[in-house]
């Protein structure tokens, strides 16, 4: 990305301050962020950056070449039209807010270049997972760029359909709460067998966090890491056989499932809306 690329976040609440600090870790100064921000208490944080923040939108808007819509999804269509005068030719619009097809952003913005995105909470940390989906009028060098920024707080996929994105929603974007209800099990489980309860909490967030970083760095596929532990009749057997009766496999591809169709009922809901 180039040092004098502007930015400007348009909300700038949780999501938008883990991907602006991101961005100023990685290669930006807080002069190349616009924030536009009416609550006090969101603004100053991003004052205490060194970032310029706006409570109204004005004509630094127009001098920044990419927006970024971090924004509720119910209050998109009020945001859009109070910004949309500064909006310039070949602004490059990057919306974060949930459930809001390209379709919807085009005709309330009436401009074609587009790209929709679906992030996860770990971006908190830069460990972070984004879906995207950018509209085929988006020039290929602001593809690159998005992908640079949104990068800074993690791995990107990039999909050819829209639709994918629900899935991503499903997988990685409503994921993480799979993964904390799975820490959860753990660590009560650990104190019904007799272990404090910090004592339960640290082992079951370390083995969580290291076997995801196994899974990560090692050459080998996750299938063949479990039965690397997984000795005939022993311990972790019984454990995972359990699972199988249980079938676990299948109540988290149902659980998937309903969170993609409740995505896609959520884009519907919001298009009709519009």
């Amino acid at each position: 990305m180039s040092q004098t690329t502007k930015i400007a976040f348009i909300g700038g609440g949780n999501m938008a301050r883990a991907l602006g600090e991101g961005i100023l870790a990685s290669t930006s100064s807080p002069q190349s962020l616009v924030v536009l921000e009416r609550y006090e208490q969101a603004a100053q944080v991003w004052r205490d950056l060194g970032v310029d923040v706006l409570t109204t939108p004005n004509e630094q808007l127009s001098a920044c070449h990419v927006w970024i819509y971090a924004v509720k999804p119910q209050d998109m269509q009020q945001v859009v039209q109070v910004t949309k005068p500064y909006l310039q030719s070949d602004t490059l619009v990057i919306s974060i807010a949930a459930g809001l097809e390209v379709a919807t952003l085009e005709k309330w913005l009436n401009h074609p270049y587009i790209i929709r995105t679906m992030p996860n909470t770990p971006a908190f940390v830069r460990k972070g997972c984004t879906g995207l989906y950018a509209t085929p009028a988006v020039k290929q060098s602001d593809v690159i760029l998005a992908k640079s920024l949104l990068q800074s707080v993690g791995i990107v996929t990039q999909v050819e359909q829209e639709a994918l994105l629900d899935a991503i929603t499903g997988l990685s974007g409503s994921g993480p709460a799979y993964v904390f209800l799975f820490i959860e099990a753990l660590i009560e489980g650990g104190i019904k067998l007799g272990l404090a309860p910090e004592e339960a909490k640290a082992l079951a967030i370390q083995t969580v966090l290291g076997a995801a970083i196994l899974a990560d760095q090692s050459d080998v596929e996750p299938a063949q890491l479990r039965q690397n532990v997984t000795s005939k009749g022993g311990t972790t057997a019984a454990a995972l056989d359990y699972f199988k009766q249980q079938e676990f496999e299948e109540i988290v591809a149902q659980a998937m499932q309903a969170a993609t169709l409740r995505a896609k009922e959520l884009s519907t809901q919001l298009s009709k809306a519009s």
